[in-house]
């Protein structure tokens, strides 16, 4: 057994580090130019030598990559582009073994169009239970030929598609991601059947997408976009979001994660707006913890992430869950970016859409202040009590790659809405954290693989390798390891108390039992620092003085 492992037991997802792969992007075994399931296991020395607790793997089932696999095909196998069950096993086993939990991503809202069921559904005629199993209305016009209503897709155009017989199928994302009618008892019994055949994989968790949206209330006549506008969204009742019963659906499915030993955990990704709304989610008789995304669309600021903090510390102790804190993910600009742009001052506009609009200029984001921040912000994060949730590559500080031609984006959102923002992405699209990693300092895809990469990678990840950062103590690389082993180490009580005796808004101090203090300084002036041995720090210090847009680690006897 590792000696990295978490504590065993049914609470090791509380206070645990997650680390996010994006399969297709991680590492490549065949030589393909995408990322497979051979490449994660060749890579288990590495995450075990970071010092993370499990891996969230995004989708890697069968999928036309309509939506970069989510867009899923067969819940129950997997894309021979990235492996096979048996490589899944063999995978997990070496993950187990190095003292790493696995948890796996569940697309339950919709499936892809190339699923079984839906080419069912289109080959039946309406009304029939095949169709029943998806949302089907008749279209509007004299013979159909209009859709059921004027609803958009997220990733633009219309949410409704027509099928040739007077009939539409709803896709709340892309044409080719028809929802499921959770009303249907079949959908909910296969879904159940997924849950129980990963787990007997050895699956320790399960990643829920979008999992405020799956149940629905699609009465006749369907409501207009401008009347669903001007619902309230909090209620319970809106017909197409975090409606109160789609909690009956994740009590089904706490009694299956209950059937293990120790019970097989999950988060939600729920979009919504109320802090009560949320904590429904994360409640231990659902899903047990919800994502807070609240970091991800702050500025470098103190106030705000002060406020953030004890809204979730308070958000958890009120359901009995663990606090989730994230900076970067599949589906954002990635924060050593982010925070190198103009901030946004409390507009609400997401952090990076308006720089990504202007074409991710290179002189419109200052690249050392980012990941100056961003290293401050990561420390900040990990001493937080509560999981901590990573990005593959946020380890290496990279950067988003802004710069890639119209003609090799991968991402529905950009296509489908190009020059707008779509939903809550950015407005060129979510390839530019998608890249293939940099595992060495040149080669055709920088040590991804041995013949390039499904997305272009640019010239700089030479030097923001796994290669060029290994021997280097001030690399990012050499941080995260450091602050992941300490992590463990000082990791206590789920709770801090805030220090304000610096006398500074803009630096943050907090305490966690035993003895552990972090200060972390969102301005420009030097701040000495408290009492205590530094153990750690993303800048280097001036005697006691911690320089601006950095974080320090101390430990008091």
């Amino acid at each position: 057994m590792s000696e990295q492992i978490a504590p065993a037991g049914a609470d090791w997802w509380r206070q645990a580090a997650v680390y996010q792969i994006y399969p297709r992007s991680f590492a490549d075994a065949n030589g393909d130019g995408i990322g497979d399931l051979r490449g994660i296991v060749s890579r288990v020395p590495y995450l075990r030598a970071l010092g993370v607790d499990a891996v969230w793997l995004s989708p890697f089932y069968p999928s036309a990559l309509a939506d970069g696999g989510y867009d899923v095909a067969d819940y129950r196998d997997v894309d021979p582009r990235i492996g096979t069950l048996a490589e899944f096993d063999e995978m997990v086993a070496a993950l187990h073994e190095a003292g790493i939990r696995v948890v796996v991503d569940i697309v339950p809202n919709h499936s892809s169009d190339q699923h079984a069921w839906f080419r069912e559904a289109l080959a039946a005629p309406k009304g029939s239970s095949a169709r029943d199993r998806y949302i089907f209305r008749d279209g509007l016009g004299e013979n159909g030929e209009l859709p059921p209503a004027d609803w958009p897709s997220v990733f633009g155009g219309s949410a409704w598609e027509p099928v040739g017989d007077g009939q539409w199928y709803l896709h709340t994302f892309a044409r080719e991601q028809p929802d499921f009618n959770w009303d249907n008892a079949e959908v909910r019994e296969d879904f159940l059947t997924t849950l129980r055949f990963w787990s007997d994989r050895g699956v320790d968790g399960f990643r829920i997408d979008v999992a405020h949206l799956l149940v629905k209330e699609l009465a006749d006549p369907l409501p207009s976009q401008a009347e669903l506008d001007a619902l309230d969204r909090d209620s319970g009742r809106h017909p197409l979001l975090d409606r109160d019963e789609v909690h009956e659906v994740y009590a089904q499915w706490r009694a299956v994660f209950d059937e293990y030993d120790p019970p097989r955990t999950a988060v939600a990704e729920a979009w919504v707006d109320s802090p009560a709304r949320r904590a429904r989610y994360a409640s231990p008789a659902g899903l047990g913890q919800a994502f807070n995304f609240d970091l991800l669309t702050a500025d470098f600021d103190a106030g705000a992430f002060r406020r953030i903090v004890a809204d979730n510390l308070a958000q958890s102790a009120a359901t009995g869950s663990s606090s989730t804190w994230v900076l970067s993910n599949h589906d954002v600009t990635r924060h050593a970016t982010r925070y190198g742009l103009p901030p946004l001052n409390g507009r609400r506009v997401k952090q990076g859409v308006e720089w990504m609009l202007a074409g991710a200029p290179a002189d419109g984001v200052d690249l050392a202040l980012g990941l100056r921040r961003a290293r401050a912000a990561t420390l900040f994060l990990l001493a937080l009590p509560g999981s901590a949730y990573l990005y593959q590559g946020e380890e290496l500080g990279l950067h988003e790659v802004g710069d890639i031609p119209a003609e090799q984006r991968q991402d529905p959102a950009y296509h489908r809405s190009v020059g707008q923002p779509a939903w809550s992405y950015d407005g060129l699209g979510r390839d530019g954290c998608r890249v293939p990693l940099p595992w060495a300092r040149s080669g055709s895809s920088f040590g991804f693989g041995s013949d390039g990469a499904h997305l272009p990678q640019p010239a700089w990840f030479g030097d923001v390798s796994v290669e060029a950062q290994e021997g280097d103590p001030a690399s990012t690389l050499s941080l995260y390891r450091a602050a992941l082993r300490l992590r463990r180490e000082l990791q206590s009580d789920e709770t801090l108390a805030w220090h304000d005796e610096l006398g500074r808004d803009d630096v943050l101090a907090f305490s966690r039992p035993g003895g552990w203090v972090s200060v972390t300084n969102f301005g420009d002036a030097p701040v000495a620092l408290p009492d205590g041995e530094v153990v750690l720090a993303s800048a280097p210090l001036d005697g006691d003085l911690l320089p601006g847009a950095a974080t320090a680690w101390l430990t008091r006897a």
